[in-house]
């Protein structure tokens, strides 16, 4: 797993190498190119300027009878008006005249620009009129241009490999270097995905993107501890918890099964009134934990909930259900941000809980106070230590421990309201009994 885990960042980094080594030769392409245009205009602007500075010359030379130098790239030729061309020194190449050429001759005005091909070569010729009559013909040979293009294309490829493989192997080296956290966190994390061993340290984590990428990680797998401590504990305190109504169901069952109706009717009745209860009982748990264990309201979305109206409903549910006196009182209530049916089973278990620990007839009382719901009761009330552990799973105080139940009712609440951002509370309730509650954050949409 470590290799393969190690094979995948490796792929990452060839991918952006490949990225920037095509990022490099597009820049080097475009560079190339728009340099080349540029130094293409300018050595055409001065193969121009150079033709016109020759014909000027040869010009001012002729205008004073003397023969114009021989340049080794150019080529020179006088136009007569009548269009009989005469050579201005021997080894010279003569030039081809054109109609345009004549024209400029017979009339001593205006000028002619064109491209020729003598002897192989191309030549730019430029024909200028003369003041006595007549023209002369500048030709320039553009073969010293062509070695330089040719130079210039011939580099530019081996430039460019040159480059690009700088660029490739920088980018490789440096890539390496990045990416070497990664791969320490891809071979940590596949350590744990083949050990499943959650306590694997992960990688000190830095202040980048793959410092906070580290740390997400790390906040993944403090939370994954977290549930799996939970489940582990839950597994054992379900254990536990079952065993006792399991045992009783269990030995009442066999003590029938070996009676085979020989038992007193009495005793008959009293058994089967055992297994019965320790049957609801057993149901009752397992529901509990089954709703403990998978949250099924965590796809449920917060919304805006009218507090005293979820406590006068479930008041009136457990009205009807229990026969008993149950009173709501609202001061000043705000609506609260919670989830609509988790709330309720909330409400559900705080009453069943203070109905079942309230001897009738005693009333039980739902005080809504803003954002705040509390549920009082006449019961035996909660010592002061164990004011936090009645939210624990399975905890039964010593002042319950003959009072039926599963103990998990009051850990469902708190669960359900902490996940809402809500606090639970309890407490002894002045004049006896207690008072359990909770609070959630206020809805200010």
């Amino acid at each position: 797993m470590a290799r393969a885990t190690g094979s995948r960042a490796l792929s990452l980094r060839t991918k952006v190498t490949l990225v920037v080594i095509a990022a490099v030769t597009l820049a080097i392409t475009g560079t190339v190119v728009a340099s080349y245009r540029h130094v293409g205009g300018l050595v055409g602007d001065e193969l121009e300027r150079g033709l016109e500075d020759r014909a000027a010359t040869v010009t001012a030379l002729l205008a004073v009878d003397r023969t114009p130098p021989r340049r080794s790239d150019m080529t020179e030729q006088l136009l007569r008006p009548d269009g009989t061309v005469r050579a201005l020194g021997p080894g010279r190449e003569r030039l081809p005249v054109s109609a345009a050429d004549r024209r400029v001759a017979r009339t001593g005005s205006g000028s002619s620009r064109r491209d020729v091909t003598v002897s192989g070569r191309e030549y730019g010729v430029l024909t200028k009129p003369l003041d006595g009559g007549g023209a002369v013909m500048v030709g320039q040979h553009y073969q010293g241009v062509l070695r330089v293009e040719e130079a210039f294309l011939w580099r530019v490829p081996w430039t460019t490999v040159a480059a690009t493989g700088l660029s490739a192997l920088l980018s490789w080296l440096v890539l390496g270097r990045i990416l070497r956290p990664v791969r320490r966190l891809a071979r940590a994390t596949g350590r744990i995905t083949t050990t499943q061993d959650l306590s694997t340290p992960l990688p000190p984590a830095g202040g980048d993107e793959i410092g906070q990428l580290t740390r997400s990680f790390d906040s993944m797998l403090t939370a994954l501890r977290r549930s799996r401590a939970q489940q582990q504990q839950l597994v054992q305190d379900a254990s536990h918890e079952l065993r006792t109504p399991l045992t009783s169901v269990r030995g009442s069952a066999e003590l029938l099964h070996r009676a085979r109706g020989r038992l007193d009717p009495k005793d008959e009745e009293q058994i089967l009134a055992t297994l019965v209860r320790e049957t609801a009982a057993l149901d009752d748990l397992v529901r509990e934990l089954v709703d403990l264990a998978t949250d099924r309201y965590t796809a449920e979305d917060p919304a805006r909930v009218d507090l005293t109206a979820v406590a006068e409903d479930c008041a009136r549910r457990h009205r009807r259900l229990s026969g008993r006196a149950i009173e709501v009182t609202a001061t000043r209530p705000v609506p609260v941000r919670a989830r609509p049916r988790a709330l309720q089973r909330c409400v559900d278990n705080v009453l069943g809980n203070a109905v079942k620990f309230s001897p009738a007839p005693a009333p039980v009382t739902v005080r809504v106070e803003g954002n705040r719901l509390t549920v009082r009761d006449h019961g035996p009330g909660i010592a002061p230590d164990d004011q936090r552990a009645v939210f624990d799973r399975f905890y039964r105080g010593p002042r319950t421990q003959g009072i039926p139940g599963s103990g998990l009712g009051l850990a469902i609440v708190h669960d359900l309201i902490t996940a809402d951002d809500g606090t639970v509370f309890a407490r002894d309730a002045a004049g006896g009994g207690a008072e359990v509650g909770f609070e959630l954050p206020r809805d200010r949409g």
